[in-house]
């Protein structure tokens, strides 16, 4: 099993990239068997009827699971990248804090499967969702680069 340093959530959320930090996404928990994520609804988040926008589940469920994913085959020099993200919204949130955990169904060599469900700050169930990821070697490319946590996540792509 992968161990993390003791400072890996500050590591996360240090690198979250643009649109994470957009969202206004932070991880509060990162362990091999369970990530856990949290957003402060805000206007932004809204669609035009006042209730949160479902991109936004969708958002959550992918950035957990493919956190987890990720972080679980770090240590081999891997990476993944997210093949299929299926996310249900269950019941409708305007308000308060959104909590997304995620933990991992399969963690094969070549592919993994995460779950996740989202509640809100009264402990209900608002979406639930489940990724597909693809476990990438080491030098793998993705949009013509070999993919990297060494750059600055909103660098512009080399020539």
């Amino acid at each position: 099993m992968t161990e993390f340093p003791d400072n890996v959530v500050e590591m996360i959320n240090e690198r979250l990239g643009g649109y994470n930090k957009l969202l206004g996404l932070r991880f509060v928990q990162a362990l091999p068997e369970k990530f856990v994520a949290e957003l402060d609804i805000g206007d932004e988040h809204r669609q035009p009827y006042g209730l949160v926008h479902g991109g936004v589940y969708a958002s959550m469920v992918e950035t957990v699971c493919s956190t987890g994913a990720a972080l679980n085959v770090f240590s081999e020099g891997k990476s993944c990248v997210g093949l299929d993200n299926a996310t249900s919204f269950l019941r409708a949130a305007r308000t308060g804090t959104l909590r997304c955990t995620a933990t991992p169904l399969v963690c094969g060599r070549r592919s993994q499967v995460w779950d996740a469900r989202i509640h809100d700050d009264q402990d209900r169930l608002i979406a639930t969702g489940r990724v597909r990821l693809l476990v990438l070697e080491p030098g793998a490319e993705a949009a013509g680069e070999k993919l990297s946590l060494d750059k600055d996540p909103g660098s512009e792509p080399s020539e």
